[in-house]
């Protein structure tokens, strides 16, 4: 036979429809919920400030000038093409950077206007702006108020902080404390005049003529510069795809207009840098040139004054045919040789540089008087200053074992070392030409010491002046090269859509979001809350939760007790819904007794105290005397008795003198103000109440009662605290186990429950009490119609009211 877990018990017993009731039953709960989260929701909607974001779309590329040739290049591009993808979003991140845009825009100044929930920024919105005196000292932080009177005059008020005041020069950038002699400053100035405090100094530079200021009320607040700027590092950058130089920049903030400033502005300083960084060796190299030139077309005039003097002063102007071929012999050499001793001279420099340095950036010498005729070598001082830049990026925020910052120190090493050989052979085969040329001079120079003295002096000068002549067409030639480089510089970067307002909804709130997260949370929360109380609840609730944990029937439903005034209901209120739940019980039981038997003993027990076992009691003995048999109620329930309050009887004496032989029968037993009703109430507590029900006075009790009384009803403890109750079983034809709706734990029963499944209870029955129709406990039976409860809310016009009015309800729970 299969056997069948506990598990797959509660899977089978789980009842959705009765979930669903109870789950129901709370709908005011979550309308309430719901309601408030929306509230909510709509004051975050409306009273949240309002944040925008914008793009801007950009390209990254190496654009070379057309016009440059391929010594141009080397000579004033040297540094390779411009700053990779990465490299330019850690610029546009950088503070350096966004220190110049800040300072560019003026966004260390705010512009304010009273808004119905907080002071609105109204950037580009202003018929005005601020032109500081940035040399000045500034209050940083405070709101100063401008309210215009006239387009002539404003009323400038501060509310100084009791505590700190602080002062910035922004030219300084340095701050100070500043204390000042009235917490509250005001004083009216002209709008055209420069207007000027120990705390501030500023122009209002007045945009719009016509529009009228005339009580108008503006504020402006100067702010930390630091500050500004960390707030604008901010901006997001990232590569549109992976692989490709498209840079997408986005930026949020709560005035459209100034994120569009912004953004545009920061593409445009980028530009602007890049632009100069491109062309910083032209610019380096134009510098240099017209130095040298400044200094070669100097010594081209005094040369020229010289020669003048002399060929005057010693009568010969022209040389001899001899003369004039040895001239243009020795000045192609003496070019040659000037060439090739400024190339040496170059290489020698470049060397010293790559071997006394470790980083090489723009300082690296270029080559501003001779032609580096060999690639390799131009190339690989291009891979040299790309590696030392991308070294320098990532020392400032990584370690120096960082696997890729040594991948790249290894590359710098390999590269100057490949340089280095180069130059160390070009500057070998530079030297041997130059030697050759040395040679040819001397042999030019003996066959000019032929010549007379006088044509010797003359050859000099017109050598020297031909050399320095060609020297100043060659620095006249570089420095053209070099301003056409820096005026044709063509820039890397590319904008391919703007910042631009065009109509872009807010980003937050998100109003849509807010109600719907609102609505689930109205939603949870309740339902978190029903499911804890639930799982936490063991109490008992409805008939179908008895008839599911446990075997013994369920012969009756006893409605909650309404009236305060009275616990004997049915003699009290014959016409209420309580008291025809008692007549059914009545009708009930009929089924459990003997019908031959004349004297029927009921005995009316419970778990625990407290779960209405005396009430039941007094008002089934009630409901039998009232339909003409002859009753007796016995309270047994020694140890707390209770009974004698309801029928307004004392309890000096009662069934305890009886058993202990004071009292006879007739003497304990007392007449009720109910028909066919008599009480034996229990009497004082004595202290062996378990041996006095186990007595033989106690058989001989029941004997006796059985004699006089058709039905006797017996109260007695409850058995989940004392057996004094299992000892009474014996005597009773049927046997009331009392639950209480939602009083009565779930385990309670289990013991007497247990006790029936072995046979050792018979004819007994449970009796729900105090059951109040809910739609969380409803269940089948029509909320219990079938056992004496009537059809809920359709019992109306057959029963006496019970409905109490709100206000009732209210001050029974303050009671």
């Amino acid at each position: 036979m299969k056997q069948v877990n506990k598990f797959d018990l509660d899977i089978q017993s789980f009842d959705i429809k009765e979930y669903l009731f109870k789950i129901g039953s709370y709908w005011k709960l979550f309308l309430s919920f719901i309601i408030f989260a929306l509230i909510i929701a709509k004051i975050l909607n409306v009273r949240t400030q309002k944040v925008y974001n914008l793009e801007s779309l950009i390209t990254v590329s190496d654009e070379q000038n057309p016009l440059f040739s391929s010594s141009t290049n080397i000579a004033f591009n040297w540094g390779g093409p411009s700053d990779q993808v990465e490299t330019i979003i850690a610029i546009l991140q950088s503070r350096s950077h966004n220190e110049k845009v800040v300072n560019e825009l003026k966004y260390y100044i705010d512009y304010l206007i009273d808004g119905k929930y907080r002071k609105e920024n109204i950037y580009g919105n202003t018929p005005f702006n601020i032109d500081l005196d940035t040399l000045k000292y500034q209050l940083q932080g405070n709101n100063i108020k401008l309210k215009f009177i006239n387009n002539e005059e404003v009323e400038i008020s501060i509310e100084f902080d009791d505590k700190k005041n602080t002062l910035i020069n922004y030219s300084l950038d340095d701050t100070k404390s500043f204390t000042p002699n009235e917490l509250q400053y005001s004083k009216i100035f002209s709008v055209n005049s420069l207007i000027e405090t120990p705390f501030f100094s500023f122009r209002i530079a007045i945009e719009n003529a016509l529009f009228d200021l005339a009580e108008k009320t503006y504020y402006v607040r100067f702010n930390n510069f630091d500050n500004t700027v960390k707030e604008y590092q901010k901006i997001d950058v990232s590569s549109l795809k992976k692989g490709t130089s498209i840079i997408e920049l986005s930026f949020e903030g709560t005035n459209k207009k100034k994120i569009e400033d912004f953004i545009n502005t920061t593409v445009k300083v980028l530009d602007r840098d890049q632009r100069k960084q491109k062309i910083s060796y032209a610019i380096k190299t134009k510098s240099y040139i017209d130095t040298l030139f400044k200094v070669e077309a100097s010594s081209l005039r005094n040369i020229e004054t010289d020669l003048g003097t002399y060929k005057q002063t010693n009568n010969i102007y022209d040389l001899s045919a001899e003369g004039n071929a040895l001239l243009s012999e020795v000045s192609v050499l003496d070019n040659e040789s000037q060439t090739f001793q400024n190339k040496v001279e170059y290489l020698n420099n470049l060397e010293s540089y790559l071997r006394n340095n470790s980083i090489y950036s723009d300082d690296i010498p270029a080559p501003a008087l001779v032609n580096i005729e060999d690639p390799n070598i131009a190339l690989s001082l291009n891979n040299l200053i790309l590696l030392s830049k991308k070294k320098e990026e990532l020392e400032r925020t990584v370690k120096s074992s960082f696997p890729p910052l040594v991948k790249i120190s290894e590359g710098i090493k390999t590269e100057r070392q490949i340089l280095l050989e180069q130059l160390g052979s070009l500057k070998s085969i530079t030297k041997n030409s130059l030697n050759s040329i040395k040679k040819r001079l001397s042999k030019s120079n003996y066959k000019l010491n032929k010549l007379s003295p006088k044509e010797q002096k003359l050859l000099s000068f017109q050598r020297k002046y031909n050399l320095t002549e060609s020297n100043y067409n060659y620095l006249t030639q570089k420095s053209y090269e070099a301003g056409t480089a820096i005026a044709a510089n063509v820039s890397d970067i590319k904008i391919l859509d703007k910042a631009k307002d065009v109509g872009q909804a807010p980003i937050k709130p998100k109003g849509l979001f807010n109600y719907l997260v609102a609505l689930m949370t109205g939603i949870m929360l309740p339902m978190l809350y029903i499911l804890t109380k639930e799982t936490l609840n063991n109490k008992i609730h409805t008939v179908e939760e008895i008839e599911k944990e446990y075997k013994i029937p369920v012969l009756g439903v006893i409605g909650k007790n309404p009236y305060d005034d009275s616990r004997l209901v049915v003699n009290k209120k014959p016409n209420s819904t309580i008291a025809e739940s008692f007549r059914a019980l009545r009708s009930n039981i009929q089924f459990l007794f003997n019908v031959n038997k004349k004297s029927k003993i009921i005995v009316v027990t419970s778990s625990v105290s407290g779960e209405g076992k005396t009430l039941c009691a007094e008002n089934m003995a009630t409901i039998f005397a009232l339909s003409g048999k002859k009753t007796i109620l016995v309270g047994l329930d020694l140890r707390k008795p209770k009974m004698h309050t309801d029928f307004n009887t004392d309890n000096k004496f009662g069934i305890v003198n009886y058993l202990i032989g004071e009292k006879t029968l007739a003497e304990v037993t007392k007449p009720t103000e109910i028909n066919n009703l008599n009480i034996i109430t229990s009497g004082p507590v004595p202290p062996n109440p378990s041996e006095l029900l186990i007595s033989d006075l106690a058989k001989d009790l029941f004997i006796k009662l059985q004699e006089q009384y058709e039905y006797i009803i017996i109260d007695t403890p409850p058995v989940g605290l004392v057996a004094d109750a299992l000892e009474l079983f014996k005597y009773s034809d049927a046997i009331l186990y009392i639950i209480r709706q939602n009083y009565t734990q779930r385990g309670m029963p289990r013991m007497i429950d247990d006790k029936y499944i072995n046979g050792e209870v018979k004819n007994i029955s449970y009796i729900l009490n105090d059951f109040v129709v809910t739609n969380k406990y409803g269940g089948g039976y029509g909320y219990g119609y079938g056992y004496g409860y009537g059809y809920g809310k359709y019992s109306n016009g057959y029963h006496t009211n019970e409905n109490k009015s709100f206000v009732s309800r209210i001050l029974k729970r303050f009671k």
